[in-house]
C-alpha cells in the first residue's frame, strides 16, 4: 500500500463520526477538511516566506496589487480595496503604515485633485518581489510529490470549486 492509499488523519476523523452518526453522508468531508488542511499548511508557508522578506501577509497584499499593476505601479484606495476584500478603515490604516515604512508613496491623482494614488516605492518592490520569490520556492517544493499532470489536473477541480 503506497502512501496515498494509507488512512491519515481525515480517515480516521470520518470513520469517528460515521460511527457517531451512521445516517450522515460524511463524503464532502473526504475533499473539505482536505482542503482546510491545506489552506493551514498554505498560510503557515505564505507567513514564512511573507517574514522572510520582512513583510506581514497584509503588507504582501497590498504591495502585490500595486506591482502587479503596469509602472508606475500605482492605484487608488478604493482600486487597492477592490483588490485586496478589505475595508476601507483597514485600507487607510494600512497605506499609513506602509507610508510609514517607506514601502508606499502617496501623489496627488492627476485626473482627480481630491484623491490620492498609492505608488509602490523601490524599497517596496525589492520587498514584495523577494516575498514572492520566496513564496514560489515554497510551494514548488510543498507540490514536488505531485507530477505536473496531477498539479494541472488539481488546479482545474479547485478551479471549478473557487
Amino acid at each position: 500500500m503506497d502512501a496515498s492509499q494509507r488512512d491519515d488523519e481525515v480517515d480516521l476523523l470520518i470513520d469517528a463520526w460515521s460511527r457517531r452518526l451512521p445516517a450522515v453522508d460524511l463524503t464532502p468531508l473526504d475533499v473539505m477538511s482536505r482542503l482546510r488542511r491545506a489552506a493551514n499548511r498554505l498560510a503557515k508557508l505564505r507567513g514564512e516566506a511573507f517574514k522572510s522578506a520582512g513583510l506581514a501577509a497584509w503588507e504582501f497584499d497590498v504591495l502585490a496589487a500595486l506591482r502587479r499593476e503596469e509602472p508606475p505601479h500605482e492605484l487608488s484606495p478604493a482600486q487597492l480595496i477592490a483588490a485586496t476584500m478589505i475595508g476601507s478603515a483597514a485600507m487607510t490604516n494600512r497605506i499609513e503604515n506602509l507610508v510609514r515604512r517607506g514601502l508606499v508613496e502617496r501623489r496627488p491623482n492627476p485626473r482627480d485633485g481630491r484623491s490620492v494614488l498609492v505608488r509602490i516605492t523601490a524599497e517596496g518592490v525589492t520587498r514584495v518581489d523577494e516575498a514572492m520569490r520566496g513564496l514560489a520556492e515554497r510551494e514548488a517544493i510543498e507540490l514536488a510529490e505531485l507530477t505536473a499532470q496531477e498539479q494541472a489536473t488539481l488546479a482545474a477541480l479547485l478551479r471549478r470549486l473557487a
